[in-house]
């Protein structure tokens, strides 16, 4: 019982780990909120589906990271005005 707890806890590390490192790599996302581009239809009078994208309002801005260090990153319109990001 140990041993298949010890497992899956081992598996759910691995799988979040590889969560975030696929998170980081998308280029239209915001860093502090996650957003990114949102798929879906765009529905007619008469309900006919056509394909769009929903776009974040994303601004490159520079920021100082945990460690001090100055990094370029996008952020979400709204999260600049929200959140203390100390810009540089």
């Amino acid at each position: 019982m140990c041993l298949l707890l010890l497992l899956w806890l081992l598996f759910l590390f691995y799988y979040v780990k590889l969560d975030c490192a696929v998170r980081s790599e998308n280029m239209a996302e915001c860093y502090v909120t996650g957003k990114s581009t949102v798929f879906g239809n765009k529905r007619s009078h008469a309900l006919n589906a056509t394909r769009r994208t929903w776009k974040s309002n994303l601004q490159t801005v520079r920021i100082k990271d945990e460690n001090g260090k100055i990094i370029k990153v996008k952020v979400s319109a709204r999260a600049l005005k929200k959140n203390n990001l100390e810009r540089v």
